[in-house]
């Protein structure tokens, strides 16, 4: 491991990135020679740089090397109960359901691993984070009758997360899932329904799911955030090089849910006085659903001291035949037709719709920079002044 000068050590305290790319050092997860870098084709010999969607100059490194952030390749997972000895109730995880398997990934393991391959429900999946974005999502590992794994590259386009397969050596971009360098450029992964709750809310809604275990082969200090402070600096992201858009504060974190050609972005900081928004994007009717008391997994160096943020997730009100109005009554969601009650995944868990499942309708949380970039042509929604009856 590369050894860090004390003076650098010293700016780390005062400095976001060279504190997290100091706290990948000293977690052992990546060995950085600065001022140096190889060429990418000497690092990359079996990726087409002939085969891109982007140029080449649009990507950084983001300091460790190709795996220096180490994907987990055999996830090992455990009860909730388990979980609870060392998870604290308000702490995000990507949740994850298929065929009756429901998992939760912590974010205080993903933020030093970035990506899970595994099995779910018999689909191959990865499971993905990167914490620059606050991007959370997972893919279908199924690239056309190919079964595909996933690393880290190191490197990072507009702030986000570059991975790699490892059959091809092809590069992906984490927030659009879109082969960006090498034989698959232009190929797309498939996106998966998942939602970010907190473990009290996973707990709840899957009492038998299980959990991503922090026996991973690697020695991480999980529960620590090597970001600290990174979802509250005012100035740029690192390493985004656009112009952020001024509709909203960089680090707002949004939901975002494209529907029929139209995108919307829903800042979280409007949901707080509203859990339940009904409304129409693309022609088609959704619900956003918002939940207060979850912690951020970027704010404090132990996430269990971190702040409190809201979780959102948002699904069509389309059920078989009828367009539902959903209210907040009492601490419950329930729709104005039938008064069935809903849960936060979605799930009808009383009344005579109980047992449906609304169709999820939302691409994710992340941060408001990363989402504009990639998605210029959003609309942010404005809140009127009745959001939620």
């Amino acid at each position: 491991m590369a050894r860090i000068p004390a003076t650098l050590l010293v700016n780390a305290s005062r400095s976001f990135a060279w504190r997290a790319l100091a706290a990948f050092v000293i977690a052992g997860t990546c060995t950085l020679a600065l001022g140096a870098q190889s060429p990418w084709r000497g690092e990359w010999p079996r990726t087409d740089f002939a085969k891109r969607t982007v140029s080449l100059a649009e990507i950084d490194s983001g300091g460790p090397p190709k795996d220096g952030i180490p994907a987990i390749d055999r996830p090992r997972f455990i009860s909730a109960a388990e979980a609870g000895r060392w998870l604290d109730p308000r702490e995000p995880v990507i949740v994850f359901e298929r065929r009756g398997e429901a998992r939760a990934y912590p974010l205080q393991i993903l933020m030093f691993h970035e990506i899970v391959n595994d099995v779910v429900g018999g689909a191959p999946v990865a499971v993905t984070f990167c914490p620059l974005c606050n991007a959370s999502i997972v893919f279908d590992r199924r690239v056309g009758g190919a079964v595909l794994d996933f690393g880290t590259t190191g490197k990072l386009r507009k702030s986000d997360l570059v991975m790699y397969d490892r059959q091809t050596e092809s590069w992906w971009q984490q927030f659009t899932g879109e082969g960006i360098v090498g034989r698959y450029a232009g190929a797309i992964l498939r996106q998966m329904p998942a939602t970010i709750a907190s473990f009290a809310e996973f707990r709840a809604a899957y009492p038998s799911g299980r959990v991503l275990s922090r026996e991973t082969g690697f020695m991480r200090p999980y529960g620590k955030n090597p970001y600290r402070g990174y979802d509250r600096i005012g100035d740029r992201p690192f390493l985004f090089n656009d112009p952020v858009d001024p509709r909203l504060p960089a680090m707002e974190r949004v939901l975002g849910v494209a529907r029929n050609g139209k995108v919307r972005i829903y800042p979280l900081g409007a949901l707080a006085s509203a859990p339940v928004i009904n409304d129409e994007v693309g022609g088609e009717p959704v619900v956003v659903f918002s939940r207060k008391g979850m912690l951020s997994v970027l704010d404090a160096e132990m996430i269990r001291e971190s702040r409190e943020i809201p979780a959102a997730a948002a699904y069509s009100r389309r059920v078989r035949d009828r367009v539902l109005y959903f209210e907040h009554r009492d601490q419950r969601i329930v729709d104005r037709e039938t008064n069935s009650e809903w849960d936060f995944f979605g799930r009808a868990v009383a009344g005579p719709l109980k047992g449906e499942r609304l169709q999820q309708a939302d691409s994710g949380v992340h941060f408001a920079f990363a989402w504009l970039a990639f998605n210029p042509q959003s609309e942010v929604y404005a809140a009127p002044a009745q959001a939620s009856r």
